[in-house]
């Protein structure tokens, strides 16, 4: 495969709800879209990537500008210089191309995930069935936020239910937990509830935290700091409700060490924080060999992203319902046609590469930032 062309596009959109959880809220996204022209024999394609950096550093290292800034200064110019060398450009190449910047996975996933798209597109081959997924659809969840009351988490939750969803979770932080988990629980009995504190507590807060117990969640998910595996593992001692690692899990080794430590008895893998879809596999099968559950977390992403996390979904290891939702939980209009939720599944894709691409009219409409990195060498 040859890359003739990379493109960076930011573009705003809009959230149809606020999304509020322990460190921020946020009223739109602006993910950044990476579109690459790749070529073989003849043929010319167009494959996909998204990065799902936030626009300010408040979940991770990274954001927004300094992703775009890293992909054309660094990881874009060292892949065609990898290229110009007279090395094979593949998705399993791509790590091996950038290694010498330090850190920035979530650029590097969205780089990886555009020429793996291009590289299924050439070969007229679904991501699915690159990954050996058998499943015709996947178990779709949804996450709330924190919201302004319990009754308007009440009514939140009950619209999501109404619509079919097969899992709830509920974003906390300390003073927004026992009650708002509570009260879901009374007014709508036992469907399967999660919470997420994005890192909000400290151990001393375990006694606390074990109030959760008596209402039989499915996990609770990166109670505490994301570099503290030591503590999640003495936390995990302390409480019954399974501990479900999200943030800490930046890599197949931070995977490892956290299950050999017995930090976490489930894991939220997010490809786009762990460096791409090859390295979530890697993740997916390194808790399947030590029994660990896993599941597909989510960013708010288009429908680009989310396609991709639906057929990686598909994988055996996913036992438990992931942050999968349609199109419309986030968005009136995504990039794409939107990914429909029925039933409390969604399907995975159909089509080569991961089987959704933007509809021209929309991307044009929520641009608001391109760079067109040329890449005509031979």
């Amino acid at each position: 495969m040859h890359i003739d062309r990379v493109e960076l596009i930011t573009v705003r959109m809009p959230l149809v709800h606020p999304f509020t959880t322990s460190f921020s809220t946020q009223t739109e996204r602006r993910p950044l879209l990476v579109r690459i022209t790749a070529s073989r024999d003849g043929r010319t394609v167009t494959g996909w990537g998204e990065c799902v950096a936030l626009f300010d550093p408040s979940y991770s290292p990274e954001y927004l500008d300094g992703a775009r800034e890293m992909l054309r200064r660094f990881l874009v110019p060292s892949l065609l210089e990898w290229q110009d060398a007279g090395r094979p450009v593949t998705a399993e190449t791509v790590a091996a191309a950038t290694a010498h910047v330090v850190g920035h996975r979530m650029a590097k996933a969205a780089l990886e995930m555009a020429v793996l798209d291009a590289g299924l597109r050439l070969d007229d081959r679904r991501f699915a069935d690159h990954l050996g997924v058998t499943r015709a659809v996947v178990p779709s969840g949804v996450s709330v936020g924190i919201e302004s009351s319990i009754p308007d988490l009440l009514s939140q939750v009950g619209g999501f239910l109404d619509e079919g969803y097969a899992r709830i979770k509920l974003k906390i932080q300390p003073g927004w937990d026992i009650e708002p988990v509570r009260a879901v629980r009374e007014r709508f009995g036992d469907v399967p509830l999660q919470v997420d504190a994005n890192t909000a507590y400290r151990l001393s807060d375990a006694p606390l935290l074990r109030r959760l117990d008596p209402f039989d969640l499915l996990l609770i998910e990166q109670p505490l700091a994301e570099d503290d595996l030591r503590q999640h593992a003495l936390l995990a001692q302390q409480i019954a409700t399974p501990v479900c690692l999200d943030e800490s899990i930046v890599s197949v080794e931070a995977a490892a060490d956290a299950i050999a430590m017995g930090a976490a008895s489930v894991i939220n893998i997010k490809p786009g924080r762990v460096g791409g879809y090859l390295a979530a596999r890697r993740i997916h099968d390194l808790a399947e060999a030590n029994g660990i559950a896993v599941w597909c977390g989510g960013m708010l992403e288009t429908g680009i992203g989310r396609a991709a996390n639906i057929a990686l979904a598909g994988l055996p290891g996913f036992t438990l319902p992931g942050d999968v939702s349609g199109s419309n939980r986030f968005y009136a209009q995504d990039v794409t046609a939107p990914v429909v939720m029925k039933d409390g599944v969604v399907a995975i894709p159909d089509g080569p590469g991961f089987g959704v691409e933007p509809l021209v009219d929309v991307l044009a409409d929520v641009t608001i930032d391109a760079v067109d990195i040329a890449a005509h060498r031979s």
